[in-house]
């Protein structure tokens, strides 16, 4: 075998040693049921019977559980990624992980990986549940759209997670809330459940920065919604590539400036 293909062989083991034990401590999550299945579910339900309370029509019916799904869908892949620091934070073994000769792309795609295998589970199982309950298509949109979509959710997904990671470096166990904070955060700014035109220009101009943005408006526009953006999918991808390179950049800083600190010693002792 070649040096390059030597190479990979060892890149694809390390992605998925990380991939494999994120699926190991999953099994072994008590809340892992909830994450999956409780609260997605009671999400899509709470919000689907306060369509049917006020009376809205279909299309608006539509909007309003796409941003629920996209939210469900997001929160359990980036969970995923962020427990892959969070599972060293509670066992007392951060220093352990950044010895072994791994990087960090090796530590994020392996979780992400899991995350994205666990947030299609969780989308399937609340498009299925939109579909009997509430009428609501994923599939209207056509397939390509809805793999844009989902691809945009997952990248985000990425990227909130690796922030995430980068929080709980820097900042130690005081950081832990932004592993659901933040994500709310982000999906408050994206609109979820409304159009960005309805936000105060400034909150307005910080959503125009937030690649889900882009994808909510491609894959709404395909249920009767002007669209608010032009170029809406190539916008949301070159985002979302450059939010993930800066993103990795400064997870890399943060482990290098806690090993000169002693930040890693005290999270894991």
């Amino acid at each position: 075998m070649s040096w390059r293909g030597e190479r990979w062989r060892a890149e694809l083991v390390a992605v998925w040693a990380f991939a494999l034990r994120s699926l190991l401590m999953a099994s072994r999550n008590i809340f892992f049921f909830f994450e999956l299945l409780f609260w997605p579910v009671v999400g899509v339900l709470s919000i689907g019977l306060l369509t049917k309370f006020l009376h809205l029509g279909a299309p608006e019916t539509s909007f309003v559980l796409i941003g629920t799904i996209a939210l469900s869908t997001i929160q359990v892949c980036q969970l995923e990624v962020s427990y892959a620091v969070l599972y060293d934070v509670w066992s007392k073994s951060m220093k352990h992980q950044f010895l072994a000769p791994i990087g960090v792309r090796h530590l994020t795609t392996g979780s992400w990986i899991v995350g994205v295998v666990r947030g299609l589970l969780v989308f399937v199982l609340l498009a299925v549940l939109a579909r009997w309950a509430f009428a609501f298509d994923v599939l209207a949109a056509g397939v390509w759209a809805l793999f844009l979509f989902l691809l945009g959710c997952f990248l985000t997904a990425w990227i909130i997670g690796v922030v995430v990671c980068t929080l709980i470096v820097q900042f130690g166990t005081r950081a832990e809330a932004s592993a659901w904070a933040t994500v709310n955060l982000v999906l408050v700014l994206a609109g979820i459940y409304y159009p960005i035109s309805v936000l105060p220009r400034p909150a307005a101009a910080v959503a125009s920065a937030v690649p889900l943005t882009y994808f909510l408006d491609a894959y709404r526009t395909h249920y009767g919604f002007a669209a608010e953006f032009p170029m809406a999918v190539p916008t949301g991808l070159g985002l979302s590539l450059a939010y993930l390179a800066l993103s990795h950049w400064s997870l890399v800083v943060a482990i290098q400036r806690a090993r000169r600190n002693g930040q890693l010693l005290k999270m894991s002792g």
